[in-house]
Order: C-alpha cells, then sequence, then structure tokens
C-alpha cells in the first residue's frame, strides 16, 4: 500500500514530488530545507538556526504519518560547505538520543534555493 503524506506544517513541495510517501511500514521523506511553513520564508542567515527549522520540518512530515525521529533508521545530509558540518551535527544530534540512525553528509555544489542544509530520511514503524 502507498500512501502520498502531507502537512501544512512543513513547507509544500517546490517540485514534482511529494513530502513523503508512505509504503506499508515505511516513510520515504522528502529532502527539507529551512523554508518557514508558517511564512513561506526561507531562513538560512544562522546555520544553527537553519538547521533547527530543517529537523523542525523533517518531523512535522514525519508526524503527519504518526511518526518521529525515534522512527526513523537513515538520514542524508547534504550541505553546500563541508566547513560547517561541525554545527550541522550539533544541532542534528540533539534530535537524537539513542540508537541513531544510519546516515551519510555529503557537499554539494548547489542546493535548492541555495541554502546551506538539506536532509531527508526514511523512518519505519516500530
Amino acid at each position: 500500500m502507498t500512501k502520498v503524506i502531507f502537512t501544512e506544517n512543513a513547507p509544500a513541495p517546490i517540485g514534482p514530488y511529494n513530502q513523503a510517501i508512505q509504503h506499508n511500514d515505511t516513510v520515504y521523506v522528502s529532502g527539507q530545507i529551512a523554508i518557514n511553513p508558517a511564512t513561506g520564508n526561507l531562513e538560512i542567515d544562522d546555520l544553527e538556526l537553519e538547521t533547527d527549522l530543517v529537523l523542525k520540518n523533517l518531523g512535522a512530515v514525519l508526524n503527519a504519518a504518526g511518526m518521529d525521529y525515534s522512527n526513523i533508521i537513515k538520514c542524508s545530509i547534504f550541505l553546500s560547505d563541508m566547513g560547517s558540518f561541525g554545527t550541522v551535527n550539533k544541532i542534528y544530534g540533539s534530535y537524537f538520543t539513542d540508537n541513531f540512525p544510519a546516515r551519510e553528509t555529503v557537499e554539494v555544489a548547489c542546493l535548492p534555493k541555495n541554502v546551506n542544509v538539506e536532509i531527508s530520511c526514511i523512518a519505519v514503524a516500530s
């Protein structure tokens, strides 16, 4: 069974994709960036606040699927500058307490809307 996941508590997609797709017990969350869902504005002037908003957006999509951060089994982090790894990693780590998900972090040439960080994940119902 496949189901589209959508919430107004996270940014609407800016292209031909969905916020997330649930297939059976697995949710595939599209990359989230620091768009404030309440205003539609980018919030990228402070990397810590940007990363926090990205993770809050990710959490909002998970909540729409009846899940939370504890259901995440895999994250992908995309950075515009690997020099920001430490800052992003610190904020990211504050969202997980144990049983950390698998993850990769890669530097890319450019991200949508020239943001500094984008994070996607895969989550499974427990």
